[in-house]
């Protein structure tokens, strides 16, 4: 059974999303809200943004559920921020995060995990290691760019990137390399017939 939610045919879809349900589908949304709230609390605290996993998280739920269930996903998990809920990094929650130096972030978020599901979607994934790596890099780079800019016009442009680009355009080369080699050994193993 196909719905509205479910990614677009395509071959990489190791979840089965494409056939499954809407109840399941609404099971695997509350799953990926979750997954996300616990990837937001592996961080490296900086000022004023600290490093997370959140991204990483991010973009695999984009190219795990397909663009519209993923994008979904993370927009349910920012509503349950705005709530109160402790789902952000350092177990932020509340209104507060959407208007100080996180907010334009937290606005990229469901844009870099349409954008990695859609390029999936594409077949920039599984055992396509390069694509796979410039699609989830090139996810990381629009998040901070539109993070950067929000927190350039709160501080200042120069301080902006200093403070909200540069030093996490090392964690974005390495969380895209670890998302591209898990999916690469994600496709390898869905091609491997099982032996029984």
């Amino acid at each position: 059974m196909t719905t509205i939610l479910a990614p677009a045919a395509r071959g990489f879809d190791p979840l089965g999303i494409s056939g499954r349900s809407l109840p399941m589908q609404a099971a695997l949304l509350l799953f990926g809200t979750g997954v996300l709230a616990l990837a937001s609390q592996i961080s490296v605290p900086m000022v004023p943004v600290p490093i997370t996993m959140q991204t990483f998280a991010l973009t695999m739920i984009g190219v795990l559920y397909g663009w519209r269930l993923g994008a979904l996903t993370v927009l349910a998990w920012l509503g349950e921020a705005m709530m109160g809920l402790p789902v952000l990094a350092n177990g932020g929650g509340g209104l507060a995060p959407f208007v100080g130096p996180t907010a334009g972030y937290l606005v990229a978020f469901p844009i870099i995990a349409a954008l990695a599901g859609y390029l999936a979607e594409k077949g920039w994934t599984g055992s396509h290691v390069v694509k796979s790596f410039l699609a989830h890099l090139s996810a990381n780079i629009l998040c901070l760019a539109i993070g950067g800019a929000w927190l350039g016009y709160l501080i200042g442009v120069e301080k902006g990137l200093a403070l909200g680009v540069t030093p996490f355009i090392l964690g974005a080369v390495l969380k895209s390399a670890l998302a591209a080699a898990l999916l690469m050994a994600l496709a390898r193993r869905k091609a491997q017939p099982l032996d029984l």
